[in-house]
């Protein structure tokens, strides 16, 4: 695997591929995906001539679940799933991406477990059980109230009463996922062996669920209404400030302690999800003694509208908070929210993948972007996931035929329209969007500048242009994206450049002072 000249970790600029394992190749027929399909397609991300040549591989949860948050009401962290095979399955997925040089990354869920967890069962029968303060219990207010005004992100209070022991328990989201206690260091220790037990099988790291939230105020305060203008990031519906049961310093420790156990093992990644902006984002990046997770998703650019002011802020945002040796893992999709062609236009997808392929930091793709996968149409029925997130969830379409070589079965979800969209049929295509995304992959690992270097953005552009440059040392590399609907002019620069990467066919070298971009075109430029 090839470094730019100022990379130190494998994880530096790289581009990690988010699967959504019951979605991405059912080899057993039941119509669920499974550990032995996405072994039989890693063809496909790395190590063969047709690859999309991804550095790492990061699983949604896999682990045996209570089936109410599509995988994240975990019931055992040290266990596969039936549907998805077993712990042997699990360690040849592992050996045959390393044979690939392809790294792999777990789901790490420990804000919180399901409510059939055996740790919460047993904190359950009495006040006094040996785990009852694993988790968060709170006395009803007068009148049997709950505890304090907080929300869950799904809607309704954030505590459900427990007849048997008559207090209320915690959970930031479904009523079956009850928060553990952090400040106990009985937890601590317990998840420190969960990683553990991963770490020596050989995962190459864990994607942290939910970071912000796994710390709560001691005292249970009221969190007050929000003040704040932006919202983007506000996942209380109930309009408060989550000021006591999210961001709260603690859970920075929280992160520290997860950073000491996976440094005894070389080589290896945290990656936080963590919903705020580059500002705070920093705060959970600290080096040193102080090292917590090695980086984090930045949220914004895919939650930004499609406007060269939008893109530009989320990139200046980064750029202004994160600096090195901090980073922004970038991301337009995920499991969570709706795929970005969906979202701002199957048409736009080309220049989508272009710039975010150009940035600063390392990349998360979703699986099917790089086949332009768009959400299903309708809500499928019956409704597997009650948050409404089934239409981002539809299986990987490999192949044009009706179920899209996804399954041999009746698929948990839906297809979209595979003989439309799939694999097969990109791949024997010079001009197809999978052939551009893997031009533009090959094209990072083999640049500094693209993998390693530093971004400025460029002023004096036609505003449906965005424009930055990249540079490392003498490498200078331009990249133009017009947004817009019309024709950009691009007049203020200067020389000739060659073209590296286009959205269409342009190639060779241009004068860029007479580059005329069609809509929706982009372009890499080395200058000079």
């Amino acid at each position: 695997m090839s470094r730019g000249a100022t990379s130190r970790h494998w994880w530096d600029g790289a581009v990690i591929y988010h699967c959504y394992p019951r979605s991405f190749a059912d080899t057993t027929g039941d119509g669920i995906g499974d550990l032995e399909g996405i072994t039989r397609h890693l063809d496909h991300l790395a190590g063969s001539e047709h690859a999309l040549g991804v550095d790492a591989i990061w699983l949604s949860p896999v682990y045996p679940h209570g089936g109410v948050d599509g995988g994240y009401d975990i019931i055992d962290h040290a266990a596969i799933a039936p549907e998805f095979g077993s712990l042997l399955d699990l360690d040849r997925l592992v050996a045959a991406a390393h044979r690939r040089k392809l790294r792999v990354l777990m789901d790490l869920v420990v804000g919180h477990v399901s409510d059939q967890h055996p740790w919460f069962r047993e904190a359950q029968t009495s006040r006094t059980a040996e785990r009852r303060d694993w988790f968060i219990w709170a006395d009803p207010r007068p009148g049997g109230e709950v505890p304090n005004n907080w929300v869950a992100v799904f809607g309704g209070p954030a505590w459900t009463f427990d007849p048997a022991t008559g207090q209320y328990y915690h959970h930031t989201y479904y009523p079956e996922q009850p928060d553990l206690n952090w400040r106990n260091p009985e937890v601590q220790a317990a998840v420190a062996d969960i990683l553990r037990f991963w770490l020596d099988r050989g995962v190459d790291g864990f994607r942290v669920d939910a970071a912000q939230n796994l710390i709560k105020d001691a005292a249970l305060r009221d969190n007050p209404p929000s003040r704040r203008r932006e919202m983007r990031f506000r996942e209380d519906p109930g309009g408060l400030s989550r000021r006591w049961n999210s961001h709260l310093p603690g859970a920075r420790r929280v992160l520290q302690g997860f950073r000491r156990v996976v440094d005894e093992y070389p080589d290896r990644f945290l990656l936080g999800e963590i919903y705020a902006p580059p500002r705070r984002l920093a705060t959970y990046l600290a080096a040193g003694e102080a090292a917590g997770l090695h980086a984090s998703l930045d949220m914004e650019l895919g939650m930004s509208d499609w406007s060269v002011r939008e893109f530009r802020d989320a990139i200046a945002r980064a750029e202004r908070h994160l600096q090195p040796p901090r980073y922004p893992t970038w991301n337009l999709s995920n499991h969570d929210v709706p795929r970005h062609p969906s979202r701002w236009g199957p048409d736009r997808s080309r220049l989508a993948a272009l710039v975010l392929l150009s940035l600063r930091g390392s990349i998360c793709l979703y699986y099917g972007e790089e086949i332009g996968m768009t959400d299903h149409p309708a809500v499928p029925t019956p409704v597997q996931d009650r948050w409404g997130r089934d239409p981002e969830r539809t299986p990987m379409q490999w192949t044009a035929d009706p179920l899209g070589g996804f399954t041999t079965g009746a698929p948990w979800l839906p297809l979209n329209d595979p003989e439309r969209t799939n694999v097969a049929a990109q791949r024997a295509d010079s001009g197809s969007l999978l052939a551009l995304y893997r031009a533009l992959i090959d094209l990072r690992r083999r640049t500094p500048a693209l993998r390693d270097g530093s971004l400025e953005l460029m002023g004096q552009l036609p505003p449906q242009v965005l424009g930055f440059v990249r540079s490392a040392g003498s490498d200078r590399i331009l990249v133009l994206a017009n947004m817009g609907a019309d024709e950009a002019a691009i007049g203020q620069l200067a020389g000739r450049a060659t073209v590296l990467a286009a959205t269409g066919e342009r190639s060779g070298t241009v004068t860029l002072a007479r580059i005329r971009l069609a809509p929706l075109e982009g372009l890499v430029l080395r200058s000079g």
